[in-house]
């Protein structure tokens, strides 16, 4: 009897041992010094698959049991290891690592009457020969100022045309947002972000607007408003939008799609090849089993690391994408090529056909200026095979050739700096990120100078068009994807007002100018004409409307218009724009206060918040 007691003892303990069930084990990350929220931090369990990132107020979720150890990794920030015990609730403060503080300035004279340099270690021994006590000493952080190799595509704003002059205004939509996400990363690390990492457009279409798609067999719908400039009383907008259809999850097209990841060296920081191997199973949980993916890698050469899988088999996909490691050179050229050929080799006739590209950008190995690439995927995109871009990392992210080759590509471009700007990607925007309704979309404006003295756009620079590309089915434009808003701002002078800001041109001599082209005073202000392709057609549909002459008060336009303004006004200050006028953080936050309106994902508060961080991180520096 003793030896059976202690027989269900033993299979007790045993039991036991073997029930140590893993559970949910929640937190919030923050930076050390500033208390404020870091998102995007990996967060692991060590020596298993068990992986998160955290959001954009800091906070994850992961499951562990009570022996395990949890490490938490941010780029620039010293990793930090915590073991689980019985915790239900895990807080962390990451602190700065110690290189992030560059220099340290003395602002006076020394005894030479010079000024003076010293690094932290001195500051914090409080020890610098010559200088005399009293004098500020001002921390001057650059992070990863001294490997930073960003690389931004240098334009000039549009400036403001006459409609004597140039009465037609054409440029190619744009559905990328990387710039927004790409600027949010830098203001939460405490950085205002260089004037050209600020494309204003992108800024605007980041957010998705609440517009009623087409009712009928048009994949898109247009829109208009004309209002009063909130940063010149005197001046007007005119808000163009367009609204791609919408298509229920079931009723998409299938997809046969390739996972190109780039593997190289440069991806191995927690938020490049981590955060996208976290990205990709989001999308995976989204697929169905008429859908189709491939992954082909690229380090120093390009491998295919799976075969076409059925998207019904997700623990094979998911388990693929946890076996990658980074490390070696780039061979992004070779990968693209293998990616593109694997793409054709399992095409879907009618279907949705396309590459997602998650890098970087740091090409160093064969096909690497952005002349080749861009003649390498103008070559490639003739298949059918479109391309989707998603930029990773911080420090060395090359946004110019990112840029390039998604739009060369037919494809968008989106910067994934944390697991929540992912999931909008790839969870609440997955119809519009991967399939297209309506491609090479083009707009052309033609003013009416009866009205107009005038015209800008606002951003947009470099998806310009020449007036006779409008009706050249071999230019190609931009794609909208299911669901897609895209959002055009004009800043309009009318005639009659005097204004500085466009100049003055002396009488010509040799020209006729007694009667200028004055146009016609029939109540239109601008007629809008906007192209697009069906994706499985080369000869595009053209569809106009006609823009009244009748401005409504800004508080009487909707609220969508009025929070675009904001975000319009926000990118103009950011970069110091020549055309800000009478612009201010204080106005442009009280107004995307006011025009919130329904934010369930919580996009517009977020961007209130970082208008207000802006603000005080130029207070701070004056």
């Amino acid at each position: 009897m003793n030896k059976i007691f202690a027989f269900i003892v033993l299979l007790f303990t045993l039991g036991s041992n073997g029930l140590a069930q893993e559970r949910t084990i929640k937190g919030t990350v923050k930076d050390n010094d500033t208390k404020q929220a870091l998102a995007g931090v990996v967060v692991t369990v060590d020596g298993k698959s068990n992986k998160a990132a955290t959001d954009q107020q800091g906070n994850y979720i992961i499951q562990a049991e009570n022996s395990d150890f949890i490490t938490f990794n941010y780029v620039g920030y010293a990793e930090q290891k915590i073991k689980v015990g019985h915790k239900k609730e895990i807080n962390i403060l990451l602190r700065p690592k110690e290189m992030l503080l560059d220099e340290v300035v003395i602002v006076g004279s020394s005894q030479n009457n010079k000024t003076v340099s010293m690094n932290r270690a001195q500051v914090l021994q409080g020890k610098v020969a010559g200088v005399h006590v009293g004098y500020e000493r001002r921390i001057m952080p650059r992070p990863y100022q001294d490997s930073n190799t960003e690389s931004y595509d240098r334009f000039e704003e549009n400036g403001f045309i006459s409609p004597k002059k140039e009465a037609l205004s054409t440029f190619a939509v744009d559905v990328d947002a990387a710039s927004y996400s790409n600027v949010r990363r830098m203001i939460n690390s405490g950085q205002l972000p260089p004037k050209d990492a600020v494309r204003v457009e992108e800024m605007i279409n980041y957010f998705q607007y609440n517009l009623q798609g087409p009712q009928n067999s048009d994949p898109v719908k247009i829109y208009t408003e004309l209002s009063t400039s909130p940063w010149n009383k005197e001046h007007q907008l005119m808000r163009i939008a367009l609204k791609a259809k919408d298509i229920p999850k079931e009723n998409l097209k299938a997809s046969n799609l390739v996972f190109l990841i780039d593997v190289s060296g440069s991806m191995m920081a927690a938020n490049k090849l981590p955060l996208v191997q976290s990205s990709l199973k989001l999308l995976v949980d989204q697929l169905r089993a008429e859908d189709k993916v491939a992954i082909v890698t690229y380090a120093g050469n390009a491998s295919v690391h799976l075969e076409s899988t059925k998207g019904d088999q997700k623990m094979k996909i998911k388990t693929a994408i946890d076996e990658l490691t980074a490390g070696g050179s780039t061979a992004g050229g070779a990968g693209i090529k293998k990616a593109y050929q694997i793409a054709r080799h399992n095409f879907i006739k009618a279907g949705n056909n396309r590459i997602i590209l998650a890098t970087d950008g740091d090409f160093n190995v064969g096909e690497s200026s952005d002349e080749a690439m861009e003649d390498l995927i103008a070559k490639e995109r003739e298949s059918g095979v479109n391309l989707t871009v998603l930029g990773y990392g911080m420090g060395n992210i090359k946004d110019k050739k990112m840029e390039i080759l998604a739009d060369k590509g037919r494809g968008n471009y989106a910067y994934i700096d944390n697991i929540s700007e992912a999931r909008k990607a790839m969870v609440t925007e997955f119809g519009g990120t991967l399939f297209t309704v309506a491609k090479d979309v083009k707009i052309q404006v033609e003013f009416n100078p009866a009205y107009v003295q005038a015209y800008r756009l606002v951003g947009y620079e470099n998806r310009l068009m020449d007036a006779e590309d409008f009706n050249n089915d071999a230019k190609i434009g931009g794609d909208m994807g299911v669901g897609h808003t895209v959002t055009a701002i004009y800043e309009v002078i009318p005639v009659g007002v005097k204004s500085s800001i466009i100049g003055t041109v002396d009488k010509l001599k040799y020209q006729e100018t007694d009667k200028p082209n004055l146009g016609s005073k029939n109540g239109e202000l601008a007629t809008v004409k906007f192209r697009y392709k069906d994706p499985q057609s080369e000869k595009s549909q053209l569809q106009q409307t006609v823009v009244k002459n009748n401005v409504h008060a800004l508080d009487a336009v909707s609220e969508d218009f009025r929070f675009a303004t904001a975000v319009a006004e926000f990118g103009m200050l950011l970069r110091n724009s020549s055309y800000k006028q009478n612009s201010s953080f204080e106005n442009l936050i009280a107004r995307a206060k006011a025009a919130k309106g329904k934010d369930d994902e919580g996009y517009r508060a977020e961007f209130i918040r970082m208008a207000e961080d802006s603000k005080s991180i130029l207070d701070s520096n004056k």
